[in-house]
């Protein structure tokens, strides 16, 4: 087992960091580039009970929809969706750069045993999916089984190489800084190609605390090995303003090289018009 490093920053320092970062804003972008650049980084996604064929399809040309070439304006990054629509997106997105991703793996509750949640990954990338966004096992975690959650993560990144994988922590039910960057360094040390906040399906989803924590695991890493992770926060960033920030912390505490939509991904369907309406 990876040794894990306890966080290093106080709450305190995280709410002054924040405060920093957000009033420096972003060093990279003036606001129209960042507005485009916010846009062609969502996953724009359906995840309810009631998908069906029509849902996906539209929102695969929603999706498409977004791109004008005459405004420099690109499409979202990927389109995000159960299993057992990723032939659907994958036919509709034929021919465009818009990746198809499915959350598979027992999403969203990690609630299912290990054998399961490789038969949901391998049906969905048999299924045409591009990229994968797993739930780790809260539970093992919090109870400090993280042997077990490094295993499971691990398994999940053999079953689909060749595709990305995004390990989503739930951060809002692992509930404090330390457990956030431990979360942070077991899946990154797993394989984890982006390591995403939230599932969008409990109450505290993406924050500017807990997206702070993750950079700085990631931060870490890259200075230790040169390895660079990708990050996505996803769930309750519905306002431009409120997607302005989390760049701004982006920007400041890992720089231009993560300023792309390879590592860079906001999972926030409800965004994507607001920020599209503010594109001049």
């Amino acid at each position: 087992m990876i040794p894990l490093e306890n966080y290093p920053y106080t709450d305190a320092q995280i709410q002054e960091r924040i405060a920093e970062y957000t009033r420096k804003g972003n060093p990279y972008m003036d606001e129209q580039q960042a507005y485009r650049f916010i846009l062609n980084c969502i996953d724009l996604t359906t995840l309810e009970g009631t998908d069906n064929r029509a849902v996906v399809e539209a929102l695969c040309q929603r999706a498409i929809d977004f791109r004008d070439d005459a405004r420099n304006i690109k499409s979202t990054a990927a389109v995000c969706v159960y299993p057992p629509f990723a032939a659907i997106a994958k036919e509709k997105l034929k021919g465009t750069d818009i990746h198809v991703a499915c959350v598979a793996g027992a999403f969203p509750a990690g609630q299912s045993p290990i054998e399961v949640k490789l038969a949901e990954v391998r049906y969905a990338l048999e299924q045409g999916a591009d990229e994968i966004d797993m739930v780790i096992s809260r539970g093992k975690f919090l109870e400090g089984n993280y042997q077990e959650v490094y295993d499971e993560i691990k398994a999940i990144r053999e079953a689909c190489a060749g595709a990305r994988l995004k390990v989503i922590l739930e951060t809002g039910e692992l509930k404090t800084a330390d457990n956030i960057y431990k979360a942070s360094q077991l899946a990154i040390a797993a394989g984890a190609d982006f390591i995403k906040t939230s599932t969008g399906k409990i109450a505290v989803n993406a924050t500017p605390e807990s997206f702070l924590v993750m950079l700085d695991a990631i931060k870490q890493h890259y200075e230790k090995t040169g390895e660079m992770v990708s990050i996505k926060p996803a769930g309750g960033i519905s306002d431009p303003d409120t997607a302005l920030n989390f760049v701004s912390i982006l920007a400041n505490v890992l720089g231009d090289k993560w300023m792309n939509n390879g590592r860079f991904r906001i999972g926030a369907s409800r965004l994507a018009n607001k920020i599209f309406d503010k594109i001049q």
